[in-house]
Formats: C-alpha cells, structure tokens, sequence
C-alpha cells in the first residue's frame, strides 16, 4: 500500500511547483509581456494545474510579482565579487547572457508599460545602483564630466545588448550562440568600462 507523502515531502513539492511555475512565468512574460502572457500556457509549460498560480501566487499579477521579487533578492549575488564597475557591467553581462528571458521580461515592460511591475521597487533598485555610481565616480572609476544617472543607463545598455541585439552581433561578426561567447562578451565590457576611469 502507497503511503501518504510526510509535511516534509509534501513541502519539498510544493517548492519545486512553485519554481516550475516562476521558471515557466519568466520565459512566457518574456515573450508576450505581462497582458498578452495566458495563466493556461504559464501552467501547461510548467507541466502543473493553472488553479495552482491562484493558489499558490493569488493570480497572475501575484506570479508577476513573485518572479520580480526572486530576481531581485538574487541580485546582490552577481555582483558580490565584483570589485571594479568595469567587473559590475561585466557581471551584468554574464547574467543577462545566462538568464535571456528575464531581460526580455524587462524590455517588454518597458515596451508595453502595461503595468505588470512594481514601479516603487523598481525606482529604489535603481536609486541604489545610482548611489553606487555615484561613489564610484567620487573614487575616480568615471570622469569628472560623466553624470552618474547617464552613465549607468548606458552601462545598463551594454550588459544587455547580446541579448536585445544578437542579429547585431552577427552582423559583427560575433557568434552570440557560441557557448564561449557569454564569457568573453562579459571580459570584454569590462575592459571597455574599465577604460572610463579618470585620467589624473
């Protein structure tokens, strides 16, 4: 006789569920932006039930968020090693390159302003990241007469180019699908970056 799954089992499942369903959430509000994203393809790509996303995140808007607030809480660890901006944009680059449907996420919220984000969230992660540049340009890492909002806008930019232009990059010559590529693209923007370093 099949026994029934302990708490323990049965909360490893409902853990592993709910990753499938943030893991299926990211590709699908990648592709189609938050409004155009269907419940029932989230729910048939993660191989689970779609009354699921209302139980476990309250909805699509709840998946949403909750796919927002797994980024964000990883976030501090891309960067965690990096000592230089050069090091911050190349980490960026690295991570964009190995999660391409969360920065496609991005773009189609900027593209289709419809909502799906957390605005307020979104304003003090980047008010934070502009703190940093900021220091950074007192330490000398960006010219005098670079304004620190301007240039991480641009250095946001960079990071995510691969991935926002790959037909570019073919035209460049550079092979995006190769497996080497998210390593050496990473290398190279942070010596590019590193070049905008004060000159005393």
């Amino acid at each position: 006789m099949r026994r029934s799954p302990g708490p323990d089992e049965r909360q490893r499942d409902a853990e592993r569920t709910k990753q499938q369903l943030l893991d299926a959430a990211v590709t699908e509000f990648g592709a189609h932006g938050f409004s155009g994203a269907r419940v029932s393809a989230i729910a048939d790509r993660a191989g689970v039930n779609k009354q699921l996303i209302s139980y476990y995140f309250g909805g699509k808007e709840g998946l949403y968020q909750a796919v927002a607030d797994r980024w964000r809480a990883g976030e501090p660890t891309l960067t965690e090693n990096a000592g230089t901006l050069g090091e911050v944009v190349g980490a960026y680059a690295r991570a964009t390159m190995e999660q391409p449907d969360l920065l496609r996420l991005l773009v189609r919220e900027g593209i289709d302003r419809d909502g799906g984000g957390d605005e307020e969230a979104q304003y003090q992660r980047f008010q934070g990241m502009l703190a940093d540049f900021a220091r950074r340009k007192s330490e000398g890492e960006l010219p005098d007469n670079v304004d620190p909002a301007y240039a991480a806008l641009a250095l946001f930019g960079i990071s995510a180019a691969p991935v926002v232009f790959p037909q570019i990059a073919r035209a460049l010559g550079l092979d995006p699908d190769s497996p080497d590529f998210p390593s050496q693209y990473a290398d190279q923007a942070a010596v590019l970056v590193s070049e905008l370093r004060s000159r005393p």
